[in-house]
């Protein structure tokens, strides 16, 4: 390119000559018209020396631009023959290493195709001798099996079966060396306080009954509660909402409501009328709405009579009026203001035993039941919504804690809310605390004894301790010490997860082995 450029530059020095000369020569035809051929001939020496000159100039320029370029383009040439060269080099030092790749992986092929050789043999070899492996096993195996008179699945079927109970005998045994372990020191401990706190608490109880009976002072009282076509008995019913029933009962009347509450205002109110003899819708009303204004107050005084009594203070007072409400309240006939009182007690009495602080385990022990005065009303486990309320009314989180978890709902997160467990099963669990249908306790005694009798090596069972205890009887013969412990354990799975009960059912498993002869 810069050749080119070179050329075309002196290409246009000699057009430029041209053209002067060209313009020179017209100037001298101009001249030598004007002034003569004198003058014309000077001109045209002076033009045609400076044509001559202008010439000569512009051949030494072209040449020299010439040589200038020519030199570069040599230069250039030069050196990219040198970048040549170098590229051919490293190409030619690539080729060779590629070379030598070549003929390495050409040896380590070889090498594999060798190894893959002596491997294939060896596999072949491998294979022979397995072969021969696996007919001298099946000839002893034949051997063993005609000694033994047992095929090879009887003999693995009989050697699990030995190892599974020598097993259970191992894990019996691990489990009774453990269980004695801990009872030495945590079950004495555990007793001992127990029966401190309930020694130490002498508590009254009290039967409530789902109706109660009204006496009247004679049989005429019974037509004026009634009222013209019964608008009396209707006008009481709608003020109380509790079923007032009029029987062949002498000198008597029923009130009868899911509510305890209820039905005492409505028993206060009816006894009021009674003595008043004033009986008409009106007064009725009346006296209700009295009645239950009193109830109101009473209530909140039963709740803090029973905080006093007990010695914790500080309750939020919609707490104490809802504790109030208990004493109307019965689980399984066991009144639960008293049943909470009791817990409390049960609690605090632990609680000294172990160190922990009194006020705050009666508090949980008196609290715990809390939810029972409006689990009727509120959707959820009386656990949990009591919880819910002493969180609302200003309770620590150790309390709400406790009372959450008091029957297993939610984890434990404290000493003192194992031991209201302990302690609401303690005043449930004891002689007199509770009632059940006959049917029902009839039934558990059965399933009870059921149960323990549909395990293996069981020979008699017994519900006792009006099913707190079942006791069972093993046969010698198939059950061992170590594996009675099993026995119990396996048994006591089965209740908790097939029964609902009250409480705990104690398992107790007895074996005994006897030796017999006879004097002749």
């Amino acid at each position: 390119m810069l050749l080119g450029h070179n050329i075309l530059t002196l290409v246009a020095v000699i057009v430029g000559g041209i053209i002067v000369g060209y313009a020179i020569r017209i100037a001298i035809q101009a001249l030598t018209l004007k002034t003569g051929s004198r003058r014309a001939d000077n001109i045209l020496e002076e033009a045609r020396k400076q044509a001559e000159n202008i010439r000569k100039e512009a051949e030494i320029e072209a040449k020299e631009i010439l040589f200038q370029s020519r030199s570069r383009f040599e230069e250039e040439t030069k050196e990219e023959k040198r970048e040549f060269q170098r590229i051919e080099k490293r190409l030619q030092q690539r080729e060779e290493n590629l070379d030598r790749k070549f003929e390495t992986l050409d040896t380590k092929e070889k090498e594999l195709i060798n190894r893959e050789k002596s491997v294939a043999g060896q596999q072949r070899a491998l294979a022979e001798r397995e072969k021969e492996y696996n007919q001298l096993l099946e000839e002893e195996r034949s051997k063993l099996e005609d000694i033994s008179g047992m095929t090879a699945d009887q003999a693995k079927e009989e050697l699990k079966l030995l190892m599974v109970e020598e097993a259970r005998y191992d894990a019996a045994k691990e489990i009774k060396r453990i269980e004695e372990e801990t009872k030495e020191t945590a079950d004495k401990k555990a007793r001992e306080i127990i029966s401190l706190a309930v020694q130490r608490y002498s508590g009254d109880y009290i039967a409530e009954k789902a109706v109660t009976v009204v006496n009247l002072p004679n049989d005429e009282m019974k037509g004026r509660i009634i009222g013209r076509e019964g608008r009396n008995i209707r006008s009481f019913e709608s003020a109380t909402g509790v079923d007032l029933i009029v029987d062949d009962t002498p000198e008597a009347v029923v009130l009868s409501v899911f509510d305890p509450i209820r039905r005492e205002i409505a028993r206060i109110a009816l006894e009021r009328l009674v003595v008043d003899g004033r009986i008409h819708p009106a007064r009725i009303e009346e006296v209700v709405k009295k009645v239950s204004t009193d109830m109101e107050t009473a209530i909140k005084e039963e709740g803090e009579k029973a905080a006093f009594d007990i010695g914790v203070h500080g309750i939020h007072q919609e707490l104490i009026r809802l504790m109030g409400k208990l004493k109307y309240r019965t689980s399984y006939a066991q009144n639960v203001l008293n049943h909470s009182l009791e817990v409390a007690f049960l609690c605090g009495s632990m609680a000294s035993e172990l160190g922990l602080n009194i006020k705050d385990a009666k508090r949980i022990g008196f609290l715990h039941d809390v939810g029972k005065a409006v689990d009727h009303e509120v959707e959820g486990s009386h656990a949990l919504i009591g919880a819910e309320l002493a969180k609302k009314y200003g309770e620590s989180q150790k309390v709400v804690n406790a009372i959450a978890s008091h029957h297993d709902e939610v984890k434990p997160g404290s000493v003192e809310a194992i031991l209201v467990q302990a302690a609401d099963a303690l005043s449930a669990a004891r002689p007199g605390a509770r009632r059940e249908m006959l049917e029902t306790y009839i039934k558990r005694l059965e399933d009870l004894e059921k149960i323990a009798n549909s395990i293996k090596g069981v020979d008699k069972s017994y519900a006792i301790q009006a099913g707190r205890e079942v006791r069972i009887l093993v046969e010698s013969e198939r059950i061992s010490d170590e594996e009675a412990s099993v026995v119990a354990r396996d048994i006591a799975r089965r209740i908790e997860e097939d029964l609902s009960y009250p409480g705990q059912i104690k398992v107790t498993v007895i074996r005994e082995t006897r030796a017999v002869d006879y004097a002749r």
